[in-house]
């Protein structure tokens, strides 16, 4: 006679899974002000918007991300306490972008095998990262697929909810003929383009381990260097700026630069960004030194040093940066908006011009220029 299956058998830990609760909810909780109600372990997470009762029309902004193959850096390295902090900016500074407040998050692990600590590393860091956001994380799944995922198997995702008043919303409607664009530090590569640059590691033989001169760090220290987290820095900037001088933001992820930038900016305009107005760090030049990766595959896949972006009107722009230098956001201004028939062609094989991206007919973007040096 044949034993009997249970749910353990079948590789499902349950009694892990509770573990794992109980090593994260400290680090939840420091999320949690007075809007949270229930804490931890409810079916649902509970917030109190009553302070939607004096929008005047609030529109709710929503978004879900993950952190891509940078995962492969993470488990490579058996280090997962920053990878929540990716997850939680990928989310959060898509919402913000529109002039919206982020007020709740919630994350989503699945796993090959639960291992209590670290799925609790990974929700730490997913706490970290909404501390930084001041967003509550009020829910979460952890989900245990034996046979579907090998043991040390893992993948993130998270989606938040936010709000903001209908005639306050930015979007490339406000951009103007004359706008600025402000560009801003990013921390590194952020979560975006890692199968290239994983790609580019195996091709030039290093290892996670290697100590890189340019870096100050092992390789390894340099790309789980978490996303920087822009959102409430973003939403103080509205605060000083208004949305009368404050036109558009962009959030640098996948397509790079000029396609990201293109999304906010009307047909009829266009945008001309000078390389030469900033200097991307070393990383971003030894991934095209060790894989011989031509410059514009590399800038249409990578921040080249630009996590976001804000377009103000010109009167503005000093203000601007003064607000972001106070906040500790290294910034410059980077390009401008200009009419499209303004827009200058080509004249280099390093130009390079974009119309448009990921479903959205936007403006013209042409990058010219050499990068600074550091």
């Amino acid at each position: 006679m044949n034993d009997s299956v249970t749910y353990a058998s079948a590789g499902v830990d349950i009694h892990a899974g509770d573990r794992a609760v109980e090593l994260m909810k400290s680090a939840i909780a420091k999320t949690h002000g007075d809007t949270v109600l229930g804490g931890v372990g409810g079916f649902a997470g509970l917030v109190d918007v009553s302070e939607l009762k004096d929008y005047r029309r609030p529109l709710l902004a929503s978004s879900t991300d993950g952190v891509g193959t940078k995962l492969a850096i993470a488990q490579g390295l058996d280090i997962h306490d920053t990878i929540g902090r990716d997850l939680v900016a990928m989310v959060v500074d898509d919402i913000v972008v529109s002039g919206a407040k982020p007020l709740a998050m919630t994350d989503y692990i699945a796993c090959g095998k639960v291992v209590p600590e670290k799925i609790a590393d990974i929700v730490r860091g997913v706490a970290e990262g909404c501390q930084l956001a001041q967003t509550p994380l009020v829910g979460g799944e952890t989900a245990e697929h034996p046979g579907v995922m090998a043991e040390d198997d893992y993948d993130v995702a998270g989606a938040a909810v936010g709000v903001v008043e209908a005639d306050q919303m930015l979007s490339a409607d406000r951009v103007q003929a004359g706008d600025v664009v402000i560009g801003m530090d990013a921390s590194g590569l952020h979560s975006n383009g890692y199968s290239l640059v994983r790609a580019v590691v195996a091709s030039a033989g290093k290892k996670f381990e290697d100590h890189i001169d340019d870096f100050g760090r092992t390789l390894g220290e340099e790309l789980l260097e978490p996303t920087r987290i822009y959102s409430a820095d973003m939403l103080a900037l509205l605060a000083e700026l208004g949305c009368e001088k404050l036109h558009a933001l962009s959030h640098i992820t996948g397509g790079g630069l000029a396609a990201n930038v293109a999304r906010v900016i009307p047909t009829d305009l266009s945008v001309r960004i000078d390389r030469s107005s900033w200097a991307p760090a070393p990383v971003f030049h030894q991934v095209q030194a060790w894989g011989r990766v031509p410059l514009l595959d590399l800038e249409a896949t990578l921040n080249m040093g630009l996590g976001m972006v804000a377009v103000v009107s010109a009167d503005a722009a000093d203000a601007a940066l003064a607000c972001l230098q106070r906040l500790g956001v290294g910034s410059r201004v980077v390009g401008e908006v200009m009419a499209a028939s303004d827009l200058p062609g080509t004249s280099t094989e390093s130009d390079s011009l974009t119309q448009g991206a990921k479903g959205v007919d936007g403006g013209a973007v042409l990058i010219t220029g050499d990068y600074a040096s550091q």
